[in-house]
């Protein structure tokens, strides 16, 4: 006969019962991941779903503060070196124990994932000078200057095994060999269709809280409210502002709508002098004209798209962090409309009669993506730039935009670091292999990368904000970009969950909880 102490009995019943109550979840997702590779391309769906499976040295919660993940705690050592304390008792997914030798290869990793990305990982590990092993439990960072912002940035960058330390995005890209430390281990991926993950047991944090996940793809906003309602899932994202009211009045869905870090920008081509969708009189690139730039920001009504297209759900934006976030600057107001304004700049630079302009936007990659451009287009036609508008599937539309393929694309931008270098680098610093990878505009101003990369290299925190809120302005007077509002994150669920939102608008399964 075999006998069990009181206290492993408890415990086993304990897992018992997590398991008992554990189920299915599925959850209706507006957009695909484009890769698997956590490491390949810095695009929201893709870090989304990354989040399940992989876990940083340091995690992001729900308001983006950092927390301990698989370093439990980190030192600023001097001005150019960290250490990072390791978890004990980590594993991955197929079994291997978690240590320093893995952080090693995942943070070398990142320039070899960058091959041929869209936007790369590659501006949160530049400045790093070498990352050294100095125990299974400790890694030791240098950094080529000083480098405050390096927990911030390690929280973008998955962790991977070291054996995967040389693989090319190409073969992990569909989900083969996909292998984290995170509470859900990769199942299957069918792009533009679903994607399955199973509850990892060894995780090292609270136990996952779903047996199994599935998430499925509705690019159509119409059918993603039709899939819960239907109870063919129990929860989507990006819930249509028109649909709101109607899940609310439903009796097995409840709302749940969470402030967001996200912003909607323009980007204009600023570089080329001849521009393919952008045309002068001369044949030449109006967008390169400041008081033209200008004057497309003064022609957006922000507050009438966000009523009327986005029923409320947005608030206008006149930079690219929103109030609260590190590095924004209170004298930064969103331009009001003026179309006489408007009207009189184009005139000013040389345009009294407007020109011809055709713009660019995705058509289910954010909530109503394809209805603002066509508000936009339409404000813009009013001011005399006669705008024709074409959108497109995400798939399609993100890669020729990072092909340079368009004049005047329309994109939305998370603080993905959680304060405004993480977006200001991205969007707006000069274009290298090694920063600026989203900056699809070509903006390059010498004393606006000198602000951010001071910034980056700041220690004493009022310092390092001021610089940032320096940088901000100096792009918003030039108007690197157009900002035009700050999305509100939504989601429905069953009325018998729980979920708090988040403000990086990400769906991840262990936020959501029975009611019961």
């Amino acid at each position: 006969m075999r006998f069990i102490r009181l206290p492993a009995m408890a415990a086993a019943l304990s897992s018992m019962a997590t398991l008992a109550l554990a189920g299915d979840l599925t959850v209706g997702i507006a957009a695909s991941p484009s890769s698997m590779d956590p490491q390949f391309y810095v695009i929201g769906p893709n870090s989304s779903m990354a989040r399940n499976i992989f876990d940083g040295l340091v995690n992001q919660d729900d308001r983006q503060q950092l927390q301990p993940a698989l370093a439990t705690e980190w030192t600023s050592v001097d001005e150019t070196t960290w250490e990072f304390r390791l978890r004990e008792g980590v594993t991955f997914h197929d079994g291997s124990s978690f240590e320093a030798d893995d952080v090693v290869a995942s943070l070398d990793r990142v320039e070899l994932a960058s091959e041929n990305s869209p936007s790369s990982f590659m501006p949160y590990v530049s400045g790093i000078a070498s990352v050294e092993a100095v125990d299974p439990l400790t890694v030791r960072i240098k950094t080529e200057g000083p480098m405050p912002l390096l927990p911030n940035n390690l929280s973008r960058i998955a962790i991977l095994p070291a054996e995967l330390g040389q693989t090319p995005s190409s073969e992990l890209n569909t989900g083969k060999g996909v292998i984290g430390t995170g509470p859900y281990a990769f199942v299957s991926w069918v792009p533009d269709s679903e994607i399955r993950l199973t509850r990892f047991d060894d995780y090292w944090g609270e136990t996952p809280a779903w047996d199994n996940v599935i998430y499925k793809v509705y690019t159509n906003d119409s059918a993603r409210v039709a899939s819960i309602l239907a109870g063919d899932v129990d929860m989507i994202e990006a819930v249509p502002p028109a649909d709101i009211a109607t899940l609310e009045a439903n009796d097995e869905t409840k709302v749940v709508s969470s402030s967001s870090n996200r912003v909607m920008y323009l980007h204009m081509d600023q570089d080329r002098a001849e521009s393919p969708f952008a045309a002068g009189p001369q044949g030449e690139n109006p967008l390169r004209e400041e008081s033209v730039r200008r004057a497309i920001s003064l022609a957006i009504d922000r507050p009438a798209l966000i009523d009327r297209i986005m029923d409320g759900q947005g608030v206008p934006a006149g930079q690219l962090v929103p109030e609260g976030y590190f590095g924004f600057v209170d004298a930064l107001s969103p331009d009001e409309n003026d179309l006489e304004r408007a009207k009189a700049l184009l005139a000013e630079a040389g345009y009294p009669d407007g020109f011809k302009l055709t713009f660019h936007a995705s058509n289910d990659r954010y909530p109503n993506d394809s209805l603002i451009a066509q508000a936009i287009g339409q404000m813009l036609t009013r001011a005399g730039i006669d705008t024709d508008i074409v959108t497109l599937p995400a798939s399609v539309y993100f890669s020729r935009a990072s092909n340079l393929e368009f004049s005047f694309i329309m994109g939305g931008a998370a603080v993905e670091t959680g304060e405004a270098s993480g977006v200001l680098g991205p969007l707006l610093e000069t274009y290298s292999d090694n920063s600026g990878r989203g900056n699809r505009g070509r903006y390059s101003d010498p004393a606006f990368d000198e602000a951010l990369q001071t910034a980056r290299r700041t220690i004493d925190d009022a310092e390092r904000e001021a610089k940032l809120q320096e940088a901000m302005r100096i792009a918003m007077d030039d108007l690197g970009v157009i900002p035009v509002f700050f999305l509100a994150h939504t989601w429905a669920l069953r009325d018998d969950l729980n979920f708090d939102g988040r403000t990086d608008g990400y769906t991840l399964a262990d936020d959501v909880a029975s009611a019961e």
